[in-house]
């Protein structure tokens, strides 16, 4: 009995290090042998995926290279029946001026007729937050922000907005802008997230339209910390600060 034990035990001894041995690839690349492939790579198309490999097929172009697609140009990614939230996604109206195209790489984009520097961003000033903030959604808007804000903004502006950010402070980036010192209007910070501005990338293929205007409600919250509060009346505490619009020319 004790025989068959042992030989039973060198088998499987055997085997698992047939497995593991089996399993080592000389190409750097390589996971090595997927023994449950679709736990390990995902059928469905992700973002940000290295799709050089997908259940056996191998192809060499795509590998390391980014899946992510931005929507097709012109289409409108909206979705629900709230009729203020549909209007709130439907195409932005300003356009970028032609330069965006090198700044910012926004080739093949529809540029504004105007070739005045900053004639749309200078516009803007006249564009109001159309997600109005109420006591009854205020809690949920802020929790929402900082979801956003930490996932696309905070690297650079840093926790508290005041442009120290992790990539700042390692000395990886410069210029950051403290958010609680701006002194433009909330459609200028609109227009500048969803474009871009001076030294920061756009952000109109990461967040929609009611995203980037929940994001603004939030830089409120550092320029004044009462912004967003309300009394036992449902009356706003303090409103956002109104501010002139920012003339200066910038690129």
């Amino acid at each position: 009995m004790n025989k068959i034990f042992k030989a039973i035990a060198s088998i499987s001894g055997v085997a698992v290090l047939g497995l593991i041995f089996g399993s080592c690839s000389s190409n750097p690349d390589s996971a090595g042998l997927e023994y449950m492939p679709d736990m390990y790579r995902s059928p469905a198309i992700e973002p940000y995926v290295d799709y050089g490999e997908v259940k056996g097929s191998l192809d060499v172009s795509k590998t390391l290279k980014i899946s992510a697609l931005v929507p097709p140009m012109r289409t409108i990614p909206y979705h629900g029946t709230n009729e203020e939230d549909v209007l709130m996604l439907l195409p932005y109206h300003r356009l970028p001026n032609a330069l965006f195209a090198k700044t910012h790489g926004y080739y093949g984009w529809d540029f504004t007729a105007n070739n005045e520097m900053d004639y749309e961003y200078l516009q803007s000033a006249a564009d109001v937050n159309p997600y109005k903030i109420t006591a009854d959604n205020a809690e949920q808007i802020f929790a929402k922000g900082k979801e956003l804000y930490t996932s696309n903004c905070l690297h650079c502006h840093g926790e508290k907005g005041d442009g120290n950010g992790p990539m700042v402070t390692a000395g990886s980036y410069v210029g950051a802008a403290n958010l609680g010192g701006l002194t433009i209007a909330e459609g200028q910070m609109f227009y500048s997230i969803y474009y871009g501005r001076n030294a920061m990338g756009g952000h109109a293929s990461m967040l929609n339209k009611k995203e980037i205007w929940t994001l603004v409600h939030y830089i409120h919250k550092f320029q004044n910390p009462s912004y967003g509060t309300f009394d036992e009346k449902g009356l706003p505490v303090s409103a956002a600060a109104a501010v002139v619009a920012d003339t200066t020319v910038k690129m």
